[in-house]
């Protein structure tokens, strides 16, 4: 997006603010995230929480 529809958009938003269960909804989905990085950062998550990469596609010959 271009700078000016940027500050068309929070333009919109000045004007029209999100509700206070819109702005808890993210707030709530951000802590979520930031809790489960933290977890992650610490060693703490399970096994089945963990991403595994697939094995490797061998080409045919």
């Amino acid at each position: 997006m271009t700078p000016d529809r940027w500050l068309i958009r929070m333009n919109q938003w000045a004007r029209n603010p999100p509700s206070m269960r819109r702005v808890m909804l993210w707030v709530v989905v951000i802590a979520l995230c930031l809790g489960i990085y933290g977890l992650e950062k610490a060693g703490l998550l399970p096994a089945w929480m963990e991403a595994s990469r697939p094995p490797p596609v061998r080409s045919l010959p």
